[in-house]
């Protein structure tokens, strides 16, 4: 996984500082110049000093802290640099920690900084004191509380460190008021290590002369691929391994955009909602090469059953996820960029012409029973896959997709198109709904010359529908589109199949949609017929500005293929 380099220092003379300046300062010279917060009574100081600094280090006033995570997540995602949050003490660091959990999941690097009470009223239940210590840990890579002025450049400079080297990650830094107030005489110094923290383990010789024995000599092999390849900057190295051994390689969730969909190898998504072939061919393959991934319960299905056939080879950069769920033959351990490139002069390319036909005689199977109706409808309601098809009509498969959580996530990770890198950014490990919103705002601002796209289901949506008001302050051109279906559609779909269609509180009575976003002063429009959709989208993109589509789509529509739970991955289910 990725290891940044520490930016360049600043050339700031050493000089007598308060604790809050301190902060600003540390900020940049990691070379931060954008952070999301929403300020409160224990982090004033801090806000009074942003406030002097305004012309180098830009503030985005979110709506709610959680939406500001979101945020530095989505910015994260987009640019590969470290996401900036910031928020005061009690609620306001209380509402950080869906955010936080959500990149510590997914391993996005991300530094959150609360304020807090003073030293001295610690642990005397004061006004608006909460323990986010001890409430964040199980969710961060690391926290660390500052009482002393002199303390914040060391451990700013730790936070960065850890935040983005190896397995990236979420740190947060609790500063209490008296220590925002003391002075220092500031001088900062980068981190470039941590006594007892191993970032990148060390690569084995032996391991990838065996990793490439394997694969050498397999017949049916077959590569699942994750967001380490992402986060290892290793996209080209990865081609180059696929390309070089002609192996399929199937990818997770976090794991699209990795490799060009409409590269002859990539053979679809494996997982609940994944595509037919590379599912059941998990437990047909003789060889598992996972790369950047670290074997879900929605990926792997029953454990029990889980590619008992396979020899397992995992290139992992976290040793605790070698032989958590999984048992492997082999580990290969380190960054993938470097491992891949360690191992491809090891490598010979082997005819695998008859497995491959196994997988588009599966994709045959998927496209006339599931695929085509989807993504062509020729009667009823409009399809929340018609909407992904015209969106990869127009953007060629260039733009950065934000999805939420629920169907309509399923559906773009499984109908998406991309050519880029760093494209499809959504809530996978956690399944936060909400996430779409906030952190299409902050995709955008990571990379402004994109096109950036949420899409977004009714539920989800008004979860974090106050971030409106963000893009309304901003001005921040995202492209919103909501599919709704008057359902919060993935648990009613469960109702439907396992529960009698007993569909208990999922039935959504919505609120007008397109007059919410124009109370924003965004331009809105909603589409029901199909007719209308193709050019509703088309304008939606053509904008330079916020734009907001709603699209009702079929009310009680399933997303298929699906493995139920407890099944086995051969077990999927087209219907």
């Amino acid at each position: 996984m990725q290891t940044q380099t520490a930016p360049a220092k600043i050339n700031l003379k050493k000089k007598t500082v308060t604790g809050a300046e301190a902060v600003i300062l540390c900020l940049l010279e990691e070379g931060v110049d954008l952070i999301y917060g929403y300020p409160g009574g224990a982090i004033m100081p801090v806000y009074d000093e942003l406030y002097k600094y305004r012309d180098q280090l830009h503030h985005v006033l979110t709506r709610h802290e959680q939406g500001a995570t979101h945020a530095a997540q989505g910015f994260a995602r987009a640019s590969g640099k470290v996401g900036v949050a910031i928020a005061t003490s009690g609620p306001g660091a209380t509402n950080f920690v869906t955010g936080i959990a959500d990149a510590q999941i997914d391993s996005t690097p991300m530094v959150c900084i609360t304020g807090q009470v003073g030293s001295h009223l610690l642990g005397t239940d004061a006004f608006q004191e909460t323990d986010i210590i001890g409430i964040s840990t199980p969710v961060t890579k690391w926290n660390c509380q500052i009482t002393k002025a002199e303390d914040i450049p060391t451990v700013m400079a730790k936070a960065f460190y850890i935040a983005r080297s190896g397995r990236p990650g979420p740190v947060l830094i609790d500063i209490t008021k008296d220590a925002q107030f003391g002075s220092l005489d500031f001088e900062y110094k980068p981190c470039k290590g941590v006594r007892s923290y191993i970032p990148v383990p060390t690569t084995t010789t032996e391991s990838i002369l065996e990793a490439a024995e394997l694969i050498n000599q397999a017949k049916r092999p077959m590569i699942v691929f994750g967001q380490g390849v992402i986060l290892g900057e290793a996209e080209d190295e990865f081609k180059t391994f696929i390309e070089k051994t002609g192996i399929p390689a199937a990818w997770t969730i976090l794991g699209l955009s990795a490799l060009s969909t409409i590269h002859p190898l990539n053979v679809g998504m494996v997982g609940m909602h994944g595509n037919y072939g590379p599912n059941v061919l998990t437990n047909q393959c003789d060889v598992l090469i996972a790369i950047g991934m670290r074997f879900d319960d929605r990926v792997t299905g029953n454990l029990e059953t889980y590619a008992k056939q396979a020899k397992i080879i995992h290139f992992e950069i976290d040793p605790a996820e070698v032989n958590k769920n999984v048992s492997v033959d082999v580990a290969v351990m380190g960054n993938v960029k470097t491992t891949l490139n360690q191992i491809l002069p090891h490598l010979i390319k082997n005819d695998y012409s008859n497995w491959l036909k196994k997988f588009k005689e599966f994709q045959t199977i998927e496209h006339e029973t599931v695929i085509d109706s989807e993504l062509n409808p020729s009667s009823g309601n409009i399809t929340m896959g018609e909407v992904l098809r015209h969106i990869n009509e127009f953007t060629n498969g260039d733009a950065i997709l934000v999805s939420d959580v629920g169907q309509h996530q399923m559906v773009t990770c499984r109908y998406a198109k991309f050519n880029k890198t760093k494209s499809n950014i959504t809530s996978g490990g956690l399944g936060t709904m909400g996430f779409a919103l906030p952190a299409a705002i902050g995709a955008k601002m990571g990379a402004p010359e994109r096109q950036v796209i949420a899409i977004i289901g009714d539920g989800g949506y008004q979860m974090t529908i106050q971030e409106l008001g963000t893009i309304f302050q901003t001005r921040v051109p995202v492209k919103i589109v909501v599919l709704n279906n008057d359902f919060l559609g993935m648990v009613r779909q469960w109702q439907q199949l396992f529960f009698d269609k007993r569909y208990a509180s999922t039935e959504m009575i919505n609120p007008d949609f397109v007059t919410i976003a124009k109370g924003y002063r965004i331009e809105a429009n909603s589409v029901s017929e199909r007719k209308n959709l193709k050019s509703a989208i088309a304008k939606m993109l053509s904008s330079d500005e916020a734009h907001f589509l709603e699209v009702c789509v079929e009310k009680e529509s399933n997303v298929f293929p699906m493995i139920p739970t407890g099944a086995s991955v051969s077990d999927i289910r087209l219907s």
